[in-house]
């Protein structure tokens, strides 16, 4: 099975994206808040990917994040909700805020989600609030505890932190960025992407 796929952006439509891999085109259905954060189009790409097979598709669903992807995992999990079913709950809240509603319980605010309904939401809080709640506090520790490891990674916190961010702010934008670009990049397009996902963090 797929498990991850790096190349280049060779499409971007409302729910997927086309990666092309030395000339392999992959489809891949991402969650809208993924799919905005995706690079442009001809631009360099690296996911996480769950292989869906069925008996008429082989469907490709991608995420940015670790949590991104074990949260999907723990949604297919529950009775009723399928992969495109997850990825529409995962496009409707940010992954934090998932698991916060989660595990707290807050069946009215998945609700709200479009095309998830209250039986749905009963449903994801019944079977996942404990998983959510250590989900939760494992996402939590690394980000916490993260330190820069590069010359580029402490120029890009310093700049951060002159713009405004607070040092926890500036270091997790920094990580989210090297998971998108890896540990090749200098300081550049590091900085440019890691402001990229701070500002997009906060709309």
């Amino acid at each position: 099975m797929i498990a991850s796929l790096r190349g280049t952006v060779a499409e971007k439509g409302s729910n997927d994206a086309v990666i092309d891999v030395n000339g392999v085109g992959y489809r891949v259905f991402l969650s809208l808040l993924s799919l905005t954060r995706m690079p442009e189009v001809g631009e360099p790409a690296q996911l996480r990917i769950r292989t869906v097979v069925r008996e008429d598709a082989l469907d490709l669903f991608g995420f940015l994040t670790a949590d991104e992807e074990a949260l999907f995992l723990m949604l297919t999990s529950v009775s009723r909700v399928g992969p495109r079913l997850a990825m529409t709950i995962l496009s409707g809240l940010e992954v934090e805020a998932l698991l916060s509603a989660i595990s707290g319980g807050e069946i009215a605010r998945l609700s709200k989600i479009h095309g998830v309904g209250k039986k749905t939401a009963e449903r994801v809080v019944l079977e996942l609030r404990d998983k959510a709640q250590a989900l939760a506090r494992g996402s939590q520790a690394p980000a916490e505890a993260k330190t820069p490891t590069t010359a580029a990674d402490k120029d890009v916190i310093s700049a951060l932190q002159n713009l405004g961010y607070k040092p926890p702010e500036a270091e997790r934008g920094v990580a989210l960025a090297r998971e998108r670009l890896g540990d090749a990049e200098g300081f550049e397009r590091l900085f440019r992407e890691a402001l990229q996902a701070l500002r997009k963090a906060t709309h």
